[in-house]
């Protein structure tokens, strides 16, 4: 008995050891395929922009970074790792850079001009105390990028360099949460469509400039049903979702994936993309998040008042033992759980979620 229970510890041991090895060459093929990442975007991907400005969007205080490896904050907006970590991972890269980290590098592996409090808009967050890299100058500054590139490395193998990097764009949220936060001034001049209308065709010739400049790849996310965070939960006395802003959220999704197939279908084969429908996703997980493995749908982690969300997480604020059964992290963003979850999707979904092209296609063109 002992000699078979020696046996069977010997073969899971050797499993387990199969199935890393097996993960690792799986990456290790993709990072052939994908040379660099180069990530745009808001806060579910910035990963330290926001340290290197005055700003109150700011993540570097605890108890923001509790669970990434040494317990520190680092600016992300989560307990842990978000999103563009698990997307790098997959991809056999390191975490792009935040590209304010050092302006004057080259970033041959990929950069983040990820910030928190981006939207489409250049208006969206230009505050004086809330300031933020809308999307426009996160473009304007890949254009820096890649003149220091082609200078370091030459115009050819620039070309090449960024026609087989992934470019990751996850941009919009905050252009809905600013029009429905309370008191907003926004609703008195521009109706809902005509905000979409405008943000779809911003972003038209966001993704146009990124393309001139050589990317060939990319991966664009959906808006979320933001109306299901806990921020905008607070305007219910229900605690239910907010439907007018998801209304609007799935409004503009539509328009987008409308966009992307005209963009698609005049630039031809120079513009191939996988779509991700994070609004479908987020809504079956908070549907059914027992599937998932969460127990708390409503309220955040870490905050302070009902739902956790009347104050967002800060220094003062109280945070739940268990982060992991949480889908929400702080008033509006999710749990390093989620964003592995949605990342681990991304790479094995096949129809539900993903459209136009499969990602892992994507990274093998």
């Amino acid at each position: 008995m002992a000699a078979f229970s020696f046996v069977k510890t010997k073969l899971l041991h050797s499993c387990g050891l199969i199935a890393i090895l097996l993960i690792l060459q799986l990456n290790m093929s993709r990072a052939q395929n994908v040379t660099a990442m180069y990530v745009f975007g808001d806060s579910l991907l910035d990963v330290g922009n926001n340290n290197y400005f005055k700003t109150l969007i700011r993540a570097n205080f605890p108890f923001n970074g509790i669970d990434f490896p040494g317990g520190k904050p680092t600016g992300r907006f989560s307990n842990g790792n978000n999103a563009a970590d698990y997307l790098a991972e997959n991809v056999g890269l390191p975490t792009p850079l935040p590209y304010l980290s050092n302006k004057d590098d080259f970033f041959l592996k990929g950069v983040s001009f990820a910030s928190g409090g981006a939207g489409i808009l250049n208006s969206t967050n230009d505050h004086l105390l809330r300031g933020t890299i809308y999307l426009s100058k996160q473009v304007e500054f890949f254009t820096e990028v890649q003149q220091r590139l082609i200078t370091k490395i030459g115009a050819g193998a620039a070309k090449r360099q960024l026609a087989t990097s992934l470019f990751v764009v996850v941009i919009g949220s905050n252009d809905l949460f600013n029009y429905f936060r309370p008191k907003s001034k926004i609703p008195i001049t521009k109706s809902p469509q005509e905000c979409i209308d405008l943000m779809l065709s911003t972003f038209w010739n966001q993704l146009m400039q990124i393309h001139g400049l050589g990317a060939r790849k990319f991966l664009i996310v959906g808006i979320g049903p933001i109306g299901c965070t806990p921020a905008q939960r607070l305007l219910n006395s229900t605690d239910n979702c907010n439907d007018e802003a998801n209304f609007w959220a799935a409004n503009y999704n539509k328009g987008l994936q409308s966009m992307l197939q005209k963009l698609k279908s005049q630039l031809k084969g120079d513009f191939n993309y996988s779509y991700f429908d994070n609004y479908s996703f987020l809504i079956d997980l908070i549907q059914n998040p027992t599937k998932y493995g969460f127990r708390e749908i409503k309220a955040a982690c870490c905050g302070l008042g009902r739902l956790m969300a009347k104050v967002p997480c800060i220094p003062i604020s109280t945070y739940c033992p268990n982060r992991s059964d949480h889908i929400f992290w702080d008033e509006v963003h999710p749990t390093e759980a989620v964003s592995k979850i949605l990342v681990n999707t991304l790479f094995n979904d096949t129809k539900q979620y993903v459209t136009s092209m499969k990602l892992t296609n994507l990274l093998a063109l």
